[in-house]
């Protein structure tokens, strides 16, 4: 994280991988009624030296997942199978969704922000079940527990940027739905843009692996948001004061 922030000549920081750590618990060992205490303790000392979370329960299970927390029983039945069916198998993949409202809770009792993948993944997701729509209970639950981040959106970043002007905790991007859509990216940000609030819509790049990519996703966002803002002042729509707010914004400030 030093090496990195040094060539980008900017602060870094993590993210804590919610399911990730439960799996690391599990393989550290653990037994049905010590797993939670365990996982807590984890990431209390995982979040130390973080400024979010994530959670990819999209991929997992799905967006309509009970919004409730699981009772401790509940929780100590679902972690005895667990342990069973990795002792059998050996892959602690965590897709039980009672531990995963488990572990996506406490992390939200943490308070700090959660990004929550939602829409366009890849073949493990099941992208009808990953509209931020059928986590409406679950906002409607966590309005002031923590911050919720809806992670890239795509197809569903309108209905993302409905529920970022609904509820006051809630905050979208369109990252990887930037890169993958090139020269159509600009509509997407658009569309993005028609009821979500200025003030909660968030820049990533969701590059990963080849450092282009996350050139790529800045220059991409960059020239969308030109092009879109810069059609409103030219209609008359905006003055340019309004532009340059959202350029200062949604790039930098927001997040």
């Amino acid at each position: 994280l030093g090496e990195l922030s040094k060539l980008a000549g900017a602060p870094v920081s993590r993210i804590v991988r919610l399911e990730a750590l439960a799996e690391r618990v599990t393989r550290e060992g653990v037994t049905a009624t010590s797993f939670a205490p365990a996982f807590e303790a984890a990431l209390v000392a995982e979040t130390a030296t973080a400024v979010g979370l994530k959670s990819i329960i999209a991929y997992r299970f799905g967006l309509d997942f009970d919004p409730t927390p699981p009772s401790v029983e509940e929780v100590e039945r679902q972690v005895g199978t667990w342990l069973r069916t990795i002792e059998k198998t050996g892959a602690t993949r965590l897709v039980d969704p009672v531990l995963l409202r488990h572990v996506l809770w406490t992390g939200a009792r943490t308070g700090l922000p959660i990004q929550i993948h939602s829409g366009y993944g890849d073949t493990d997701l099941d992208l009808h079940r990953a509209d931020p729509l059928l986590m409406t209970g679950f906002l409607r639950a966590t309005e002031n527990v923590c911050p919720i981040l809806l992670l890239h959106n795509y197809p569903f970043h309108r209905n993302a940027g409905y529920l970022a002007q609904m509820f006051r905790h809630v905050y979208l991007d369109v990252g990887l739905a930037v890169s993958y859509s090139g020269a159509q990216s600009g509509q997407v940000i658009a569309e993005s843009l028609e009821l979500a609030p200025f003030t909660k819509v968030l820049f990533s790049s969701d590059a990963w692996g080849a450092p282009e990519l996350h050139l790529l996703g800045s220059w991409l966002f960059r020239r969308g948001m030109a092009r879109v803002i810069g059609g409103w002042v030219a209609s008359g729509d905006w003055a340019p004061a309004d532009a340059e707010r959202m350029i200062r914004l949604i790039p930098a400030e927001n997040a």
